[in-house]
């Protein structure tokens, strides 16, 4: 069976999706590949408020986290969303932000320590030509010889200073479900976009019947689309990014007619310069044309003859031979 569900590629519907709990959970753990036992969201969540030049959702979130030896700890995640193509000067300036936040300094007995940090960026754009749909980019430690240092670590001054990150390209994903992890953000796989409204996705539930969560995720995306309030935050988005999209057409006309002027520019000049050249070729044939009338003058009249039988033999008048001899 095809449902109809409120596309998650959306500001306010992610936003809608990653507010319950259980379903943060699922991503989180999904995106970690371990067991999380507890998510929170973090007190502050941060938006785009002012939209002037992209769309970035960020939120955050803590996650209690049991690694395969059975410890457990928190990490924290620093998950922002776009739309658009971004530099990366502003996820920069986000983490550098995280890193001053004394919320998110933890205490072990006489001494703080960073919490360990991942942070996830879920990209509406291709990144350059890296084909694979989720790149992991995970820290190591090494000694001074390039080999991997294990001993003692995770350590917690080494995990405040560093921290891992995932990346995921939405436009890569087109249809690819070889893992959990891309079997959760299938949901956000822009292939199943309705054609005549792009606000929705056609998903066959059928293909996760046998998962719960999955399941779950569905009827929240499901419960989306038919809310008016969400379909409203929709339609702004697109006002917004229909707004971006015509600005950014007007900017690349605008260009591209430089570009043609430019070329037909340099195409001028070019064809100026090769004029110019052709004429120096010319005025240099005419000198040594010349140079060879006056050397042939100069011999003949070392033979003894006048100027009028010269300009006879030479089919000229008297003038033209004076004015080649200067």
């Amino acid at each position: 069976m095809i449902l109809r569900v409120a596309n998650p590629i959306y500001d306010s519907v992610f936003k809608y999706l990653v507010e319950d709990l259980r379903i943060a959970k699922i991503l989180i753990s999904a995106l970690l590949k371990k067991e999380v036992l507890e998510v929170e969201v973090r007190k502050h969540e941060y938006t785009n408020g002012t939209r002037d030049n992209i769309s970035m959702f960020r939120i955050d979130f803590g996650a209690k986290v049991r690694e395969s030896d059975g410890s457990q700890h928190l990490v924290l995640i620093e998950l922002q969303k776009t739309w658009l193509e971004t530099e990366t000067l502003r996820f920069r300036q986000y983490l550098g932000a995280q890193y001053a936040n004394p919320d998110n300094i933890g205490k072990e007995e006489s001494h703080e320590f960073g919490i360990p940090m991942v942070t996830v960026y879920l990209l509406g754009h291709k990144v350059g030509d890296i084909k694979e749909p989720i790149i992991y980019a995970v820290h190591k430690a090494y000694d001074y010889y390039g080999n991997e240092v294990t001993e003692g670590i995770p350590d917690p001054f080494v995990e405040s200073l560093v921290h891992d990150s995932i990346i995921v390209q939405i436009p890569r994903l087109h249809g690819r479900v070889n893992n959990r992890l891309e079997k959760v953000l299938s949901v956000f796989d822009q292939t199943h976009k309705d054609k005549g409204n792009r606000q929705m996705l056609n998903i066959d539930e059928d293909n996760y019947e046998d998962d719960t969560d999955m399941m779950y995720i569905l009827r929240r995306l499901l419960a989306a689309a038919s809310d008016a309030k969400l379909r409203q935050d929709m339609n702004v988005e697109d006002e917004y990014f229909t707004a971006i999209e015509n600005r950014d057409t007007a900017i690349m006309n605008r260009d591209k007619k430089i570009a043609e002027q430019d070329q037909y520019i340099a195409e001028q000049s070019n064809q100026i310069a090769e004029k110019d050249n052709q004429l120096a070729e010319k005025n240099n044939l005419l000198a040594e044309q010349m140079k060879t009338l006056k050397a042939t003058i100069q011999g003949l009249a070392s033979r003894g003859m006048s100027l009028g039988d010269i300009a006879v033999v030479m089919g000229k008048s008297e003038e033209d031979i004076k004015s080649i001899i200067g």
